[in-house]
């Protein structure tokens, strides 16, 4: 790993709140995601399954976790699964983990190898009632494809019919929603990671520049800092393209005169930073320009005041859809007729705002939690309202991450230039 040994409280903690949520005389296990083939021999890289990584930190394949706490053997209550180190696949791939070491990033005190798995397993299924799977229940995901998750559930479902078998996801996606002080220690990590490579493009970005550019200097600036990468896929969206929410082909020369969307995050420790922002190419808005950013940096700000306990996502985004809805006939893009005469289901601002303006940011930058059920103290969210025309080939998009509290939110992107004056002085 790239970055710097994290505290092992994170998971331990994390595996107490999971093991409060279990039935009595229960056994849960978490399977790692597979390593998957691209083309030829190669493999993609080796991304660890999100829940796995949340109670134990491995990032390692070919892991599991096995957690019974009402085990009569009270070193087989935490169970860490790892595949045996080889002398001859260590030459070709790399070290694995030792067993000390894996209890050092973990906290867990017995490790055993996969190869032995089978002959412990069995009897402490037999002793269980109850039987937590786990599987990915993100409601953003695109559509089923069967991971080891699913294969392992029914290879267990026709080894143990009899048993009865419970959704660790619906346990995992409440208690990841809510971030623990540890957890969010090591977000503002990434986020201190993604600022110190904003303010690096402030000085970097000029007319003429590529694109690609831009997203090399992104890439560079994160691995000079230990980040592990990127978190998702890096946005750089000159002039028209920034319309594009998910514009990734980054192969285009920023014009004098036009603004550049950047949309990027920093991975850090197993956990995401998600910023967005939007300068001019030339460093200078221009009347019309700064107009549209202030309209969308007031909501942006309206956005965070109201982002607090209590109130549901869907709520929220009604709410932020009005206030936009004024911003949008105060500059100029809508009508009182318009407004008048718009369909419920489709209102007229969302021709310049189609997208929601939060969602929940962890260990996935589109992390696990609810839309419908009321905010809670401790969830991080990204506030991202844009405004995107197409008349003027334009669009605008600012995004901080916040820490939810019990009296309102935490701006953990506060340090990070935002307003126009500012993004024009450090530019010059």
């Amino acid at each position: 790993m790239k970055y710097l040994p994290l505290d092992p409280q994170i998971f331990i903690k994390n595996r107490e709140r999971f093991k409060k949520e279990l039935k009595p005389n229960s056994i849960a296990i978490f399977v790692s995601n597979d390593e998957i083939q691209s083309n030829g021999d190669a493999l993609y890289p080796f991304v660890q399954n999100s829940d796995l990584y949340w109670l134990t930190g491995i990032e390692q394949e070919d892991s599991m976790l096995i957690l019974f706490p009402d085990n009569t053997e009270s070193k087989y209550k935490e169970v860490l699964v790892l595949v045996r180190p080889n002398e001859l696949k260590e030459k070709w791939d790399g070290k694995r983990l030792r067993a000390k070491e894996a209890e050092q990033i973990s906290g867990i005190k017995t490790i055993v190898w996969s190869d032995v798995l089978n002959g412990l397993l069995q009897p402490w299924v037999h002793l269980a009632d109850n039987i937590y799977l786990d599987s990915n229940e993100n409601d953003r995901k695109g559509g089923f494809f069967q991971t080891r998750e699913y294969r392992f559930i029914q290879e267990m479902m026709q080894h143990y019919p009899l048993h009865y078998y419970e959704r660790a996801a619906k346990i995992m996606t409440r208690l990841r929603a809510v971030k623990t002080s540890e957890e969010v220690k090591v977000i503002q990590e990434a986020i201190n990671i993604t600022e110190k490579t904003f303010r690096r493009l402030l000085g970097f970005i000029k007319p003429g520049v590529m694109e690609y550019e831009i997203e090399a200097e992104i890439v560079h600036s994160f691995l000079s800092n230990r980040a592990t990468g990127q978190a998702y896929g890096i946005i750089i969206a000159s002039g028209d393209r920034a319309r594009t929410l998910h514009y990734i082909s980054n192969n285009q020369s920023c014009k004098n005169g036009e603004l550049v969307l950047m949309d990027f995050g920093a991975a850090y420790g197993g956990y995401c930073a998600d910023l967005t922002r939007t300068v001019p190419v030339n460093g200078k808005f221009s009347k019309r320009q700064k107009e549209v950013y202030n309209a969308c940096l007031h909501l942006h700000d309206y956005a965070k005041s109201i982002l607090k306990p209590g109130i549901s996502v869907i709520n929220y985004t009604d709410k932020v859809g009005d206030e936009a809805t004024k911003q949008f006939i105060k500059i100029g893009l809508l009508t009182k007729s318009d407004v008048a005469n718009e369909d419920p289901e489709n209102k007229a601002y969302r021709k310049y705002l189609y997208h929601g303006i939060s969602h929940h940011l962890g260990i996935d930058v589109h992390d696990l939690g609810t839309r419908v059920l009321p905010i809670q103290a401790g969830m991080v969210f990204t506030v991202e309202p844009g405004i995107y025309i197409e008349e003027e080939q334009m669009g605008i998009r600012i995004e901080n991450n916040v820490w939810i509290t019990k009296t309102g939110n935490k701006d953990l992107m506060k340090n990070i230039p935002i307003t126009v004056e500012e993004i024009e002085n450090l530019m010059k």
